[in-house]
């Protein structure tokens, strides 16, 4: 595996609330770990099967028991991708929507960054803005909530 598409991979789990990855390719197998210095790259022709030790996650916790989160009311315009969430096209721009505004379908509410491209989300919904779920810079997952539509 090209080390550029490695060091991709690595920066993307590192970015996001992705805890393991895992790509199996013709010339190999990767497995990333988040948390623990665990890369292995195994070629893809082995005379015997290899065992490569993987450094476990440190172990979690758990919370108390909580009820689960109530999805918002309303509209919501959710993330179509995992990657960085910006309100606004640069930095010091007005931002895309506040809240208050009027959404138009197929009008760009925000910018996601995904390995480090720039992809402009468009709403799918009309309405107006009742709440923005999101901060600048937030890192968010594919199907998290942004906005809620009234």
């Amino acid at each position: 595996m090209d080390l550029r598409k490695l060091k991709t991979l690595i920066d993307l789990v590192s970015e996001s609330n992705i805890s393991e990855l895992e790509i199996t390719e013709a010339e190999g197998k990767v497995r990333i770990v988040k948390g623990g210095p665990a890369v292995a790259v195994m070629p893809a022709v082995a005379a015997a099967p290899v065992a490569v030790p993987v450094a476990a996650a440190p172990a979690v916790q758990a919370a108390p028991a909580e009820a689960p989160a109530a999805p918002p009311a309303g509209k919501v315009i959710k993330s179509p991708m995992v990657g960085t969430f910006y309100r606004a096209a640069s930095p010091g721009a007005k931002p895309f929507v506040d809240v208050g505004d009027a959404v138009k379908a197929g009008q760009a509410v925000c910018i996601i960054e995904a390995m480090k491209i720039m992809n402009e989300i468009e709403s799918d919904l009309e309405g107006r803005i009742a709440k923005l779920l999101c901060e600048n810079g937030q890192a968010v997952e594919f199907g998290q909530p942004l906005f809620v539509l009234e």
